[in-house]
């Protein structure tokens, strides 16, 4: 089943405040009448799907669902699975792809958007924990990049540190653009190793230590891996496992969404109140790619979103998970 308004053949780079509203309440309606569990949440709040005219007012399913339930449009068939990594016991989230195309599609032009085209990269993946997995769309999403770059240079790395560090300098010895793409701890891993001088490389920080080393503020990860990598520049990527868009920061710049995506925050005690703006929130997302899940998920990240819609990430909400629970009791 096709979204008639916003299908794999239509990605919008050009997304005036009003067309995104347009084309958001159009995927809401779409979601509330085929997507159960985004109808059981919506009619559980009591919410009358008419006078639902502003983004404001779109209730955002909490994130946690996902470990809970199958979240897909009637009649859509999945293609494959994400699922999130976890801590031992925890449960995953899963998040099932009717459509990987257009997934594709929406990855590819994102990136574009913001570094330009894959083939002027060679690109290199540190992303030990999730290499070890079968079903990380962060992998997927790198391994996609990299067919498109088709350097012969690019490829994963799990815990060859040598080898890594050899083919960096290989490559910025060649003066040729590089894009290292790695989760955090591992990032830190390598500088805490070796000193290099790397002006031809723009690290990518996923975000993540994964219980390998003691939490750190953004500012800290980056003073570190400036100081002992010497990369031209250091971005992050702020994705997850329940959305198909990315946000990134580049450098010192806050975090940019992708065209089709907006971030908002709301008053951790309010999850239904207004939108709030340059003071801490949790982080409420609209994701128009995930037109066959669902594109209005209310985090667990705390943020802080401004005027102009770039944000920042400032951590982690410890009682998120209950909160969820408590709006979903409909169910």
């Amino acid at each position: 089943m096709e979204a008639s308004f916003f299908t794999p053949s239509e990605i919008i780079t050009e997304l005036s405040d009003n067309l995104f509203t347009e084309k958001a309440l159009e995927v809401f309606n779409f979601q509330h009448a085929h997507c159960e569990v985004y109808r059981m949440f919506v009619d559980g709040l009591g919410i009358n799907v008419s006078s639902v005219k502003t983004l404001e007012q779109i209730p955002f399913l909490p994130i946690e669902m996902f470990k809970k339930f199958q979240i897909l449009t009637a009649k859509s068939t999945y293609q494959t699975i994400f699922r999130s990594s976890t801590t031992t016991g925890a449960i995953p989230s899963s998040h099932y792809i009717a459509d990987l195309d257009w997934y594709k599609k929406s990855l590819t032009t994102g990136f574009q958007l913001f570094y330009g085209a894959p083939g002027e990269f060679c690109i290199i993946g540190l992303l030990p924990s999730y290499l070890e997995r079968k079903d990380s769309s962060l992998v997927y999403m790198v391994n996609h990049l990299m067919r498109l770059s088709a350097h012969p240079l690019n490829g994963f790395f799990l815990y060859e540190y040598e080898e890594l560090v050899n083919r960096l300098e290989y490559l910025n010895n060649k003066g040729q653009k590089t894009l290292l793409i790695g989760v955090t701890f591992a990032l830190l891993d390598l500088a805490e190793r070796y000193s290099l001088e790397l002006p031809d490389t723009i690290l990518l920080e996923t975000g993540g230590m994964k219980g390998r080393r003691r939490e750190m503020i953004r500012e800290e990860v980056h003073d570190i891996l400036n100081d002992r990598l010497r990369p031209k520049r250091i971005d992050s990527e702020y994705g997850m496992t329940e959305l198909l868009s990315q946000a990134y920061k580049m450098g010192e710049l806050p975090f940019v969404t992708e065209p089709w995506m907006r971030v908002f925050a709301r008053n951790i005690n309010d999850p239904l109140g207004a939108f709030a703006y340059n003071s801490t929130g949790l982080l409420h997302v609209i994701d128009l790619a995930n037109v066959y899940s669902c594109a209005f998920i209310a985090t667990q990240d705390l943020g802080r979103v401004y005027s102009d819609g770039t944000f920042e990430v400032l951590g982690r909400y410890d009682h998120a998970e209950a909160r969820g629970c408590n709006l979903m009791v409909s169910l």
